[in-house]
Protein backbone atom coordinates (compact mmCIF):
# COMPACT_ATOMS: atom_id res chain seq x y z
CA UNK A 1 0.00 0.00 0.00
CA UNK A 2 2.68 2.06 0.87
CA UNK A 3 4.67 1.66 -2.44
CA UNK A 4 1.48 2.04 -4.21
CA UNK A 5 0.71 5.79 -2.93
CA UNK A 6 4.14 6.88 -2.87
CA UNK A 7 3.68 11.11 -3.98
CA UNK A 8 7.23 10.44 -5.44
CA UNK A 9 9.69 8.26 -7.17
CA UNK A 10 13.22 7.76 -8.12
CA UNK A 11 13.87 6.36 -11.83
CA UNK A 12 17.37 5.83 -13.17
CA UNK A 13 16.26 8.17 -16.24
CA UNK A 14 16.13 10.99 -13.79
CA UNK A 15 19.98 10.12 -12.94
CA UNK A 16 23.04 12.50 -13.84
CA UNK A 17 26.59 11.28 -13.50
CA UNK A 18 29.40 14.24 -12.90
CA UNK A 19 32.60 12.93 -14.25
CA UNK A 20 35.80 13.83 -14.05
CA UNK A 21 38.71 12.89 -16.70
CA UNK A 22 42.38 14.23 -15.96
CA UNK A 23 44.94 14.95 -18.87
CA UNK A 24 47.62 12.59 -19.10
CA UNK A 25 46.68 9.90 -16.73
CA UNK A 26 47.35 6.10 -17.07
CA UNK A 27 44.59 4.86 -15.17
CA UNK A 28 41.44 6.30 -12.41
CA UNK A 29 42.83 8.11 -9.87
CA UNK A 30 40.86 8.20 -6.59
CA UNK A 31 39.68 11.22 -5.28
CA UNK A 32 40.23 10.97 -1.53
CA UNK A 33 37.86 12.72 -0.44
CA UNK A 34 35.04 11.20 -2.11
CA UNK A 35 35.31 7.73 -1.98
CA UNK A 36 34.77 5.78 -5.16
CA UNK A 37 34.93 8.52 -7.42
CA UNK A 38 38.12 8.83 -9.46
CA UNK A 39 39.46 11.15 -12.16
CA UNK A 40 39.37 9.07 -15.25
CA UNK A 41 41.99 8.60 -17.59
CA UNK A 42 40.27 8.15 -21.20
CA UNK A 43 40.53 4.21 -21.55
CA UNK A 44 38.55 4.29 -18.28
CA UNK A 45 36.57 6.96 -18.99
CA UNK A 46 35.31 5.10 -22.47
CA UNK A 47 34.52 1.97 -19.85
CA UNK A 48 32.83 3.94 -17.26
CA UNK A 49 30.55 5.71 -20.20
CA UNK A 50 29.57 2.18 -21.25
CA UNK A 51 28.78 1.36 -17.51
CA UNK A 52 26.86 4.37 -16.95
CA UNK A 53 24.91 3.24 -20.42
CA UNK A 54 23.83 0.62 -19.08
CA UNK A 55 22.28 1.12 -15.85
CA UNK A 56 19.98 3.34 -17.58
CA UNK A 57 20.92 6.75 -16.29
CA UNK A 58 19.70 10.03 -18.18
CA UNK A 59 23.28 11.14 -18.81
CA UNK A 60 26.82 12.04 -17.36
CA UNK A 61 28.24 16.17 -16.84
CA UNK A 62 31.81 16.45 -18.02
CA UNK A 63 35.12 18.27 -16.07
CA UNK A 64 38.12 18.49 -17.35
CA UNK A 65 41.37 18.58 -15.26
CA UNK A 66 43.78 19.74 -17.58
CA UNK A 67 47.83 19.47 -16.84
CA UNK A 68 48.39 22.98 -17.62
CA UNK A 69 46.85 26.27 -16.25
CA UNK A 70 46.59 29.43 -17.31
CA UNK A 71 45.65 33.44 -16.45
CA UNK A 72 42.91 32.75 -19.61
CA UNK A 73 42.19 29.11 -19.13
CA UNK A 74 43.23 28.76 -22.90
CA UNK A 75 42.26 24.63 -22.45
CA UNK A 76 39.07 25.15 -22.02
CA UNK A 77 39.17 26.15 -25.75
CA UNK A 78 41.27 23.86 -27.54
CA UNK A 79 40.01 21.86 -29.49
CA UNK A 80 42.73 19.05 -27.66
CA UNK A 81 42.22 20.35 -24.68
CA UNK A 82 41.12 17.50 -22.38
CA UNK A 83 37.44 18.51 -21.65
CA UNK A 84 37.04 18.76 -25.28
CA UNK A 85 38.74 15.66 -26.33
CA UNK A 86 36.64 13.68 -23.96
CA UNK A 87 33.72 15.06 -24.90
CA UNK A 88 34.13 13.94 -28.22
CA UNK A 89 34.85 10.58 -26.56
CA UNK A 90 31.64 10.56 -24.82
CA UNK A 91 29.33 11.55 -28.13
CA UNK A 92 31.43 8.78 -30.28
CA UNK A 93 30.71 5.91 -27.37
CA UNK A 94 27.80 6.31 -26.26
CA UNK A 95 26.03 9.52 -27.70
CA UNK A 96 22.87 8.04 -28.62
CA UNK A 97 22.36 6.04 -25.27
CA UNK A 98 23.26 9.30 -22.75
CA UNK A 99 22.81 13.22 -22.79
CA UNK A 100 26.25 14.49 -22.95
CA UNK A 101 26.62 18.29 -20.93
CA UNK A 102 29.54 19.60 -20.56
CA UNK A 103 30.86 21.87 -17.93
CA UNK A 104 31.42 25.66 -19.17
CA UNK A 105 33.01 27.31 -16.85
CA UNK A 106 37.08 28.48 -16.55
CA UNK A 107 37.73 27.45 -13.35
CA UNK A 108 39.34 23.87 -14.22
CA UNK A 109 41.81 25.58 -16.98
CA UNK A 110 42.81 29.04 -14.77
CA UNK A 111 45.75 29.33 -12.69
CA UNK A 112 43.65 31.36 -10.09
CA UNK A 113 41.19 29.00 -10.27
CA UNK A 114 38.47 31.27 -10.62
CA UNK A 115 35.31 30.92 -12.92
CA UNK A 116 36.65 34.03 -15.08
CA UNK A 117 39.26 36.38 -16.61
CA UNK A 118 40.68 38.41 -13.82
CA UNK A 119 40.71 42.48 -14.09
CA UNK A 120 44.48 44.07 -13.21
CA UNK A 121 42.97 44.79 -9.31
CA UNK A 122 42.46 40.83 -9.22
CA UNK A 123 38.69 40.93 -9.08
CA UNK A 124 36.68 38.84 -12.01
CA UNK A 125 36.01 40.74 -15.39
CA UNK A 126 32.11 39.84 -15.78
CA UNK A 127 32.18 41.16 -19.23
CA UNK A 128 35.58 39.65 -20.61
CA UNK A 129 34.48 36.70 -19.38
CA UNK A 130 31.52 36.29 -21.38
CA UNK A 131 33.90 36.38 -24.53
CA UNK A 132 35.82 33.38 -23.54
CA UNK A 133 32.45 31.59 -22.53
CA UNK A 134 31.01 32.48 -26.03
CA UNK A 135 34.26 30.59 -27.12
CA UNK A 136 34.10 27.78 -24.92
CA UNK A 137 30.38 26.95 -25.61
CA UNK A 138 31.51 26.64 -29.58
CA UNK A 139 34.26 24.29 -28.71
CA UNK A 140 32.10 22.38 -26.87
CA UNK A 141 29.29 22.30 -29.15
CA UNK A 142 32.22 21.37 -32.20
CA UNK A 143 33.23 18.61 -29.87
CA UNK A 144 29.30 17.26 -29.69
CA UNK A 145 28.04 18.74 -26.42
CA UNK A 146 24.24 18.19 -26.39
CA UNK A 147 23.75 20.40 -23.34
CA UNK A 148 26.58 23.25 -22.51
CA UNK A 149 26.39 23.91 -19.06
CA UNK A 150 27.74 27.38 -17.94
CA UNK A 151 28.25 27.34 -14.28
CA UNK A 152 29.96 30.24 -13.67
CA UNK A 153 27.29 32.76 -12.49
CA UNK A 154 28.66 35.82 -14.57
CA UNK A 155 25.73 37.99 -15.57
CA UNK A 156 24.03 37.44 -18.73
CA UNK A 157 26.02 34.45 -19.65
CA UNK A 158 22.95 32.54 -20.93
CA UNK A 159 22.67 35.55 -23.27
CA UNK A 160 26.17 35.49 -24.90
CA UNK A 161 25.89 31.81 -24.86
CA UNK A 162 22.39 31.39 -26.27
CA UNK A 163 23.33 33.87 -28.93
CA UNK A 164 26.83 32.98 -29.89
CA UNK A 165 25.60 29.41 -30.35
CA UNK A 166 22.43 30.40 -32.39
CA UNK A 167 24.86 32.85 -34.83
CA UNK A 168 26.90 29.71 -35.61
CA UNK A 169 24.06 26.91 -36.24
CA UNK A 170 24.06 25.21 -33.08
CA UNK A 171 20.47 25.76 -32.93
CA UNK A 172 20.06 22.26 -30.99
CA UNK A 173 22.64 23.17 -28.65
CA UNK A 174 20.85 23.05 -25.38
CA UNK A 175 21.73 25.04 -22.51
CA UNK A 176 21.68 23.89 -18.53
CA UNK A 177 22.02 26.88 -16.71
CA UNK A 178 23.56 27.12 -13.50
CA UNK A 179 20.73 29.40 -11.75
CA UNK A 180 20.92 29.91 -8.40
CA UNK A 181 24.35 28.12 -7.33
CA UNK A 182 25.24 29.51 -3.52
CA UNK A 183 29.30 30.31 -2.46
CA UNK A 184 29.21 27.20 -0.30
CA UNK A 185 31.22 25.44 2.07
CA UNK A 186 30.09 21.98 0.39
CA UNK A 187 32.42 21.85 -2.84
CA UNK A 188 35.20 21.39 -0.81
CA UNK A 189 35.44 18.08 -2.29
CA UNK A 190 35.24 18.85 -5.55
CA UNK A 191 38.18 20.66 -5.36
CA UNK A 192 40.36 18.15 -4.87
CA UNK A 193 38.76 16.26 -7.78
CA UNK A 194 39.50 18.44 -10.15
CA UNK A 195 42.60 20.03 -8.85
CA UNK A 196 41.46 23.65 -8.19
CA UNK A 197 44.32 26.83 -8.36
CA UNK A 198 41.87 28.70 -6.36
CA UNK A 199 43.47 31.46 -4.64
CA UNK A 200 40.74 33.32 -2.15
CA UNK A 201 36.71 32.55 -2.83
CA UNK A 202 33.88 33.15 -5.47
CA UNK A 203 31.78 35.18 -2.97
CA UNK A 204 31.97 38.03 -5.30
CA UNK A 205 29.70 36.22 -7.83
CA UNK A 206 28.65 33.38 -6.05
CA UNK A 207 25.12 33.49 -4.15
CA UNK A 208 24.99 34.67 -0.71
CA UNK A 209 23.66 30.97 1.37
CA UNK A 210 21.40 33.38 3.22
CA UNK A 211 19.69 34.75 0.52
CA UNK A 212 16.34 32.80 -0.66
CA UNK A 213 14.88 34.88 -2.83
CA UNK A 214 18.05 36.04 -5.02
CA UNK A 215 17.77 32.47 -5.81
CA UNK A 216 14.60 32.75 -7.85
CA UNK A 217 15.44 36.20 -8.92
CA UNK A 218 18.77 34.63 -10.79
CA UNK A 219 16.44 31.44 -12.29
CA UNK A 220 14.11 33.80 -13.54
CA UNK A 221 16.85 35.66 -15.53
CA UNK A 222 18.22 32.60 -16.62
CA UNK A 223 14.53 31.64 -18.21
CA UNK A 224 14.41 34.93 -20.12
CA UNK A 225 17.30 34.77 -21.98
CA UNK A 226 17.03 31.50 -22.78
CA UNK A 227 17.56 29.07 -20.74
CA UNK A 228 16.52 25.00 -21.33
CA UNK A 229 16.84 24.05 -17.94
CA UNK A 230 17.93 25.65 -14.74
CA UNK A 231 19.71 24.70 -11.75
CA UNK A 232 19.85 25.09 -8.05
CA UNK A 233 23.60 23.66 -6.71
CA UNK A 234 24.04 22.67 -3.93
CA UNK A 235 20.69 20.49 -3.66
CA UNK A 236 20.26 19.78 0.06
CA UNK A 237 20.67 22.74 1.92
CA UNK A 238 19.17 25.07 -0.21
CA UNK A 239 15.48 22.39 -1.12
CA UNK A 240 13.54 25.40 -0.31
CA UNK A 241 15.02 27.66 -3.22
CA UNK A 242 14.57 24.18 -5.27
CA UNK A 243 10.77 24.78 -4.26
CA UNK A 244 10.78 28.76 -5.35
CA UNK A 245 12.28 27.27 -8.75
CA UNK A 246 10.49 24.75 -9.23
CA UNK A 247 7.09 26.25 -8.62
CA UNK A 248 7.54 29.25 -11.26
CA UNK A 249 9.64 27.42 -14.23
CA UNK A 250 7.94 26.91 -17.39
CA UNK A 251 11.46 24.28 -18.63
CA UNK A 252 12.88 21.12 -16.59
CA UNK A 253 14.76 22.26 -12.95
CA UNK A 254 17.79 20.32 -11.68
CA UNK A 255 19.54 19.88 -8.90
CA UNK A 256 23.71 19.21 -7.85
CA UNK A 257 23.78 17.01 -5.25
CA UNK A 258 27.40 18.09 -4.62
CA UNK A 259 30.71 16.86 -3.74
CA UNK A 260 30.67 17.46 0.12
CA UNK A 261 27.33 16.31 0.46
CA UNK A 262 28.40 13.21 -0.90
CA UNK A 263 31.22 12.73 1.02
CA UNK A 264 28.98 13.33 4.32
CA UNK A 265 26.94 10.35 3.69
CA UNK A 266 29.90 8.12 2.65
CA UNK A 267 32.38 8.90 6.02
CA UNK A 268 29.35 8.77 8.46
CA UNK A 269 28.41 5.31 6.77
CA UNK A 270 32.26 4.35 6.90
CA UNK A 271 31.86 5.06 10.87
CA UNK A 272 28.64 3.05 11.01
CA UNK A 273 26.54 6.11 12.01
CA UNK A 274 23.94 5.70 9.26
CA UNK A 275 22.42 3.35 6.78
CA UNK A 276 24.31 4.25 3.75
CA UNK A 277 22.65 2.41 1.38
CA UNK A 278 18.76 4.15 3.02
CA UNK A 279 20.38 7.71 3.34
CA UNK A 280 21.27 7.75 -0.46
CA UNK A 281 18.07 7.02 -1.11
CA UNK A 282 16.19 9.40 1.26
CA UNK A 283 18.11 12.23 0.14
CA UNK A 284 17.41 11.52 -3.49
CA UNK A 285 13.86 11.20 -2.95
CA UNK A 286 14.18 14.58 -0.83
CA UNK A 287 15.75 16.45 -3.70
CA UNK A 288 12.90 15.12 -6.36
CA UNK A 289 10.44 15.63 -4.06
CA UNK A 290 11.33 19.36 -3.44
CA UNK A 291 11.14 19.93 -6.79
CA UNK A 292 13.78 18.48 -9.34
CA UNK A 293 12.97 16.72 -12.42
CA UNK A 294 16.81 15.29 -12.57
CA UNK A 295 19.74 15.16 -10.23
CA UNK A 296 23.10 15.66 -10.79
CA UNK A 297 24.59 12.58 -8.35
CA UNK A 298 27.92 10.90 -8.08
CA UNK A 299 25.59 7.62 -7.02
CA UNK A 300 23.49 7.83 -10.12
CA UNK A 301 25.38 4.68 -11.60
CA UNK A 302 25.16 2.71 -8.42
CA UNK A 303 21.18 3.85 -7.44
CA UNK A 304 20.18 3.32 -11.13
CA UNK A 305 21.32 -0.46 -10.99
CA UNK A 306 19.50 -0.65 -6.95
CA UNK A 307 16.58 0.35 -9.14
CA UNK A 308 16.59 -1.56 -11.67
CA UNK A 309 17.25 -5.04 -9.22
CA UNK A 310 14.33 -3.76 -7.83
CA UNK A 311 11.85 -3.32 -10.74
CA UNK A 312 13.27 -7.02 -11.86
Amino acid sequence: MRRLVAETRLHPAELILPMFIREGAGGPVPVGSMPGVVQHSLDSFRAALHEAAAAGIGGVNLFGVPEVHDAIGSGATDENGILNVATRIAREEVGDALVIQTDLCLDEFTDHGHCGVLAADGSVDNDATLVRYAEMALAQASAGAHLVAPSGMMDGQVAVIREALDENGFHDTGILAYSAKYASAFYGPFREAVDSQLKGDRRSYQQDPANRREGLREATLDLAEGADIVMVKPAMAYLDVLADVAAVSDVPVWAYQVSGEYAMVEAAAAHGWIDRDRAILETLTGIRRAGADAVLTYWAVEVATRLLGRSA
